[in-house]
């Protein structure tokens, strides 16, 4: 079990972050409701969409690694 207050659980947590931006950014209805707002907390949401979109490689290869990490690793 990750818990949030150590380096691999804050690594998960950004990593899912990303993901479910990203994912939410590809939806229509959610990206005009939830992705509109640059600033404040929503604005977190737009600049995690707006990496895991423009970094999809890299983002989707750490998340493979860390899957791998967490399930094995640990």
């Amino acid at each position: 079990m990750t818990n949030v207050y150590s380096l691999d659980g804050l690594l998960v947590f950004g990593l899912l972050l990303v993901c479910t931006c990203a994912y939410l950014r590809k939806v229509p209805r959610l990206r005009t409701w939830l992705l509109s707002e640059r600033r404040g907390i929503w604005g977190v949401c737009y600049k995690a969409a707006v990496i895991g979109t423009r970094l999809h490689v890299a983002v989707s290869v750490s998340c493979l690694l860390m899957a791998f990490y967490v399930l094995v690793g640990k």
